[in-house]
């Protein structure tokens, strides 16, 4: 293939976006808000963008496309049967749009992750013209699909139908050899399941995803009874993006000091610290909640949050903040409220402000259990699993409490009196967890381990279903 295709990856958010060029002029693919990347990127290609496209109106995250097609004149391709607010370039299945003499775009109609949604083949002139891959979106992924959801139960049945037909359609026009290049699949609550490989042809899907490989009824079924619950901030995505996003603003927040932050925790706004779990269990500020930028902050955040509700980073480093601050416009919450960097002994300002937080691994659980309690840690008398529902099916420990991380803030009252002893996959979940019932009262030890770790470490399992 003479075309170039770069990946501009959003791991945090688990998406893919997409450059492609002749190596004069570009396309861009379903660009995420931030889009100083995608135009630092066409600056060092030396290639200018001409064309800005949209595979569907996104709900996990608010399109740089818009501001993207302005700032470089390029002309903005979306579905012409999807309502929105903004000037754009209607397109539909069957349409062809040349782009340069060696490259050029045909639409397909690929309904399924939403009615409206579109792939778009990307053809190369070698004397003829030849589909060096497909822009797929949330329609074909890397050994899954986009779920079929997300405009509500009602339509989830009928979407899923169409999602298999729509798989079927490329995997019929395509050759083998083409490229599939997924926006989702990378970690996103969008995709059904998650990549099964990092990159992928049409022959390979055909061998490897079930879409391609069960018959409609039974596609359907599997993939209706895997989907598990997507982050609540997704409702307002499709409408930020169907109105048209305004330009982010990434310059630095105020500064708080201790007074003010002790002022916006009492007033119930969430005053988030970024560092690592392991640092925040060693000293945190009273009433933070920790979300470290080494995990999927921006996804937790924006699901547990009441939307609208401020909120404030505390990071060792200025740039730490850049990077909160930029992962929160990418899901349409444009200011931080305010923030401070530093050391907890400066946000506290009193040392009495601060709190530690009691650590263990399963192993001590497993001793726990077997009534010997490690030295220096509370006896559990409540083990509470917040990991999603489809994780807790497939194997929980013997005795636990279920209740899903985004559920935590409402369901405090479901979990049973006396010292809490939470877990999840590796750690990450479990201390925004912990940080959310120790700020309600409760007695908590974090469980910083791998879930995988604990039968070999003895801990106790629940007889498989």
């Amino acid at each position: 293939m003479t075309l170039d295709v770069s990946v501009i990856a959003t791991s945090s958010l688990g998406d893919r976006s997409y450059l492609a060029s002749d190596g004069r002029v570009a396309i861009v693919v379903d660009p995420q808000r931030d889009i100083d990347r995608v135009l630092y990127l066409a600056g060092a290609k030396g290639v200018r963008i001409t064309h800005v496209v949209e595979t569907h109106i996104h709900n996990d995250y608010v399109s740089g496309g818009l501001e993207l097609a302005r700032i470089t004149g390029a002309q903005y391709l979306v579905a012409a049967a999807d309502t929105v607010e903004f000037d754009r370039t209607p397109v539909s299945d069957g349409d062809t749009v040349p782009v340069s003499d060696t490259m050029r775009l045909r639409v397909l109609g690929t309904p399924g992750h939403t009615f409206h949604h579109l792939s778009y083949v990307l053809d190369e002139r070698d004397g003829g013209w030849t589909p060096a891959g497909v822009f797929t979106g949330g329609s074909l992924l890397f050994g899954t699909t986009g779920r079929t959801d997300l405009l509500g139960q009602q339509y989830a049945h009928e979407l899923a139908h169409h999602q298999h037909a729509s798989a079927r359609k490329l995997a019929d026009l395509l050759p083998d050899g083409a490229q599939v290049w997924p926006t989702h699949g990378f970690g996103s609550f969008c995709s059904a399941s998650q990549a099964d490989a990092p990159e992928s042809t049409i022959g390979r899907e055909k061998e490897a995803n079930p879409v391609l490989r069960l018959a409609a009824d039974r596609f359907v079924t599997e993939t209706l009874a895997g989907l598990d619950a997507y982050p609540a901030y997704y409702a307002h995505m499709g409408v930020a993006n169907a109105a048209g996003p305004a330009p982010v603003d990434l310059t630095p927040v105020a500064r708080a000091d201790a007074d003010e932050l002790r002022r916006r925790i009492a007033a119930g706004e969430w005053v988030v610290d970024l560092r690592h779990r392991k640092a925040y269990a060693t000293s945190h500020l009273a009433g933070t909640v920790s979300l470290g930028l080494d995990g999927p902050m921006s996804t937790w955040l924006g699901w547990l949050i009441d939307w609208g509700v401020p909120v404030t980073f505390l990071a060792q480093t200025p740039e730490q903040v850049a990077d909160a601050q930029r992962e929160l416009v990418r899901i349409g919450i444009d200011r931080p409220a305010a923030q401070a960097t530093g050391e907890p002994e400066q946000w506290a300002g009193d040392p009495a402000q601060l709190r530690e937080m009691p650590v263990a691994d399963f192993p001590a659980l497993a001793a726990a259990q077997a009534g010997k309690t490690p030295a220096g840690l509370p006896e559990p008398q409540v083990v509470l699993d917040v990991r999603m529902t489809n994780e807790w099916k497939a194997g929980h420990i013997d005795g636990a409490v279920h209740v899903p991380l985004p559920d935590v803030p409402k369901r405090l009252a479901d979990i049973p009196a006396g010292t809490i002893w939470v877990h999840c996959g590796s750690g990450y979940r479990a201390t925004a967890a912990a940080s959310l019932l120790a700020n309600a009262g409760r007695d908590v030890v974090l469980i910083d381990d791998a879930y995988a770790r604990a039968a070999e470490a003895g801990v106790r399992m629940a007889p498989a279903a």
